[in-house]
């Protein structure tokens, strides 16, 4: 066993009597495992996040029109405010003949756009949506007052994350425009939506508000050009048919295609492939600490093979094999990224678990294998650092002359 090796022994007792010096330099390795875990374990959670919350919606087909028509900068009412066209009659008609009774077809109008509330000016997407639509896929927060999503032309329904932030409930009253529109009519608010988070369905309504999609083509004009189409599918099974489905209905032309058809699948690996990506840079800049973790290794080993000299030349003496001597320095390298790694692994649990849920508002991925996993690969990654530092010292050590070694002072 090790624990019964007099080199191993040898090695403790070395990194006992340079013990602030052999702490010191497994620091970098603690930075570095701190560092690699830490940034992994978010970059894992926020990935969970993501695709949890992706996946309430993967049941929703998202068509949108190579040319998104767009809103006005701001807010300037008028008809002809739509500046191209989006997914039209034509095509809806189409889609909903594709989907038949697979599904529901939801046209959506949206722009980004300003509002005015209680005289404060703000900004988020404005939707478009008939109100027998609205309540097959989102739902009302109650605590803020018994709404519903039966809108007319004068009411809205407002995010979660809007009413928050302004203390709005049922029957506080808001402008779209510009604090400078104040000709236009006030809109008693009906409803607050509940939260929806990251949504695959390409309406995210946490920071926007929902108009009657007639007076949103009253006032942004566009009426009939839809920003995006929505289906949702009864079975999720049947995505991919539907998808082809309506695929060949409404793109004709397989070198120009009308619309752009995606799900949840498509925006969940756009999603995950960019925050790995993201994960993996940030991991690197972590890394660069262990490279210099090793130079500082490298460095108090190669001080403890000039400090020991003499004693590696009684070693190499009485006999004791090259290899043996190698091994009491690997060893102590050995040590040093253990401990550098131990204290690295349980302050990434308490500093990761900080990170997490600071960046993300939630630790209910932390964990879980995928994201804990981080721990014990960063502390192995700085363990093997610190033997690999150890091996050029613990080959020079091996290789003195006994003669040189012993007439050194």
């Amino acid at each position: 066993m090790i624990k019964g090796d007099i080199f191993f022994n040898l090695s403790v007792r070395s990194v006992r009597l340079n013990f602030l010096r052999s702490m010191l330099a497994a620091i970098g390795i603690v930075i570095g495992v701190v560092a690699i875990s830490s940034m992994g374990m978010l970059g894992t959670n926020m990935q969970l996040e993501v695709k949890e919350q992706l996946s309430a919606t993967a049941n929703t087909i998202v068509i949108s029109s190579d040319t998104v028509r767009m809103g006005p900068p701001g807010f300037t009412p008028t008809s002809s405010s739509s500046s191209s066209s989006g997914v039209t009659k034509t095509e809806l008609t189409k889609i909903t003949s594709a989907v038949g009774s697979n599904g529901t077809v939801i046209p959506i109008y949206s722009t980004n756009g300003e509002f005015t509330i209680n005289s404060v000016a703000g900004r988020g997407m404005i939707y478009g949506i008939n109100p027998g639509d609205i309540g097959k896929f989102l739902t009302l927060n109650q605590t803020y007052g018994n709404g519903t999503t039966e809108i007319g032309t004068g009411e809205v329904l407002v995010g979660s994350e809007l009413a928050q932030e302004f203390n709005l409930k049922v029957g506080t009253r808001i402008r779209i425009g510009s604090f400078s529109s104040s000709s236009r009519p006030e809109l008693r608010i009906a409803g607050v939506l509940n939260a929806r988070g990251t949504v695959a369905d390409g309406v995210s309504t946490d920071n926007a508000v929902v108009v009657n999609s007639n007076w949103y083509t009253d006032q942004y004009g566009g009426k009939n050009e839809w920003t995006q189409v929505n289906v949702i599918v009864k079975d999720v099974d049947s995505i991919s048919d539907i998808e082809s489905a309506i695929d060949d209905k409404v793109n004709t032309n397989a070198k120009t295609p009308s619309v752009r058809i995606t799900d949840a699948s498509s925006q969940l690996a756009t999603e995950t492939s960019t925050l790995s990506t993201v994960t993996t840079f940030i991991m690197a800049i972590g890394g660069i600490s262990l490279l210099v973790a090793a130079v500082s290794i490298f460095n108090v080993m190669m001080m403890s093979v000039s400090e020991r000299v003499q004693e590696i030349g009684i070693l190499l003496s009485i006999g004791t094999e090259k290899g043996e001597v190698r091994r009491m320095f690997m060893y102590e390298a050995f040590i040093l990224g253990l401990l550098g790694a131990g204290i690295g692994g349980a302050s990434s649990l308490i500093i990761g678990y900080s990170v997490v849920d600071a960046m993300i508002g939630t630790t209910a991925y932390f964990f879980q294998p995928a994201s804990i996993l981080y721990v014990p690969a960063a502390m192995l990654i700085g363990v093997v650092v610190c033997v690999i530092s150890g091996v050029y010292p613990a080959w020079r050590a091996s290789n003195m002359d006994p003669i040189d070694a012993l007439r050194s002072e």
